[in-house]
């Protein structure tokens, strides 16, 4: 930095390299983009299946508010390596810990598991509502939720949209039937093994409708 400088004070400028600045007209080249970081179906499906796992593994030691302790902090680590794998966490997901944390907190600080038992009825509630609640003003909101995983006719969607919609209050009325009439383990059993294996059942019934309404790239596209 000296040179550069002394040469300044007197009016005087060092060579600049052809190699170190553009040719007069010419716009450098760009570096090329980084790829977006991926995360695997399987290591999705352990994120969000983890802190179920150790919720009920929670109750079975130490009781619902134990149970209750320990989904919250499993549900922030698990949005955390969502974000370091993959740069982004998915609006599912996000909504869901939030609530999580909201209503954890209310339960431990209560000392009052009524706030985690209706947390399923409230987040499958308001998943359904906002699904069915788009198609009324044509904003179908299930493109954005799978971000992309799937491409399907605009019919196609209308129709994912409706039925996913409807699983998700009768989700929500499920789980306020269970809550209120057996016992808190009964609950914890039913949130763990009734719940996923019900929704991934679901998921899988869709196959047909997706294949039947898949989006067909124009001519010319690759």
């Amino acid at each position: 930095m000296i040179l550069p400088l002394s040469l300044a004070r007197r009016g005087l400028h060092p060579a600049r390299s052809p190699m170190t600045e553009p040719a007069s007209g010419q716009t450098p080249p760009l570096p090329p983009a980084a790829p977006k970081p991926k995360m695997g179906l399987g290591m999705k499906l352990a994120l969000e299946m983890g802190p179920l796992a150790l919720f009920f593994a929670g109750n079975s030691y130490g009781g619902i508010y134990v149970a209750t302790g320990v989904f919250m902090v499993a549900t922030a680590a698990a949005l955390l390596a969502m974000w370091v794998l993959a740069r982004k966490i998915a609006v599912m997901p996000l909504v869901s810990a939030i609530v999580v944390m909201v209503f954890g907190t209310l339960t431990l600080v209560l000392q009052d598991d009524h706030f985690i038992k209706i947390k399923p009825t409230l987040v499958n509630a308001l998943f359904g509502a906002l699904l069915l609640g788009g198609l009324v003003f044509r904003k179908p909101l299930l493109p954005y939720v799978l971000d992309g995983m799937v491409k399907l006719t605009d019919e196609g969607w209308r129709i994912l949209t409706i039925r996913w919609g409807v699983f998700f209050l009768v989700m929500a009325v499920l789980n306020e039937v269970v809550w209120r009439s057996v016992s808190t383990d009964t609950w914890v059993n039913f949130k763990t093994f009734g719940y996923l294996p019900l929704t991934f059942l679901f998921a899988m019934a869709q196959a047909p409708l997706m294949a039947r309404h898949e989006a067909k790239p124009a001519e010319g596209e690759a």
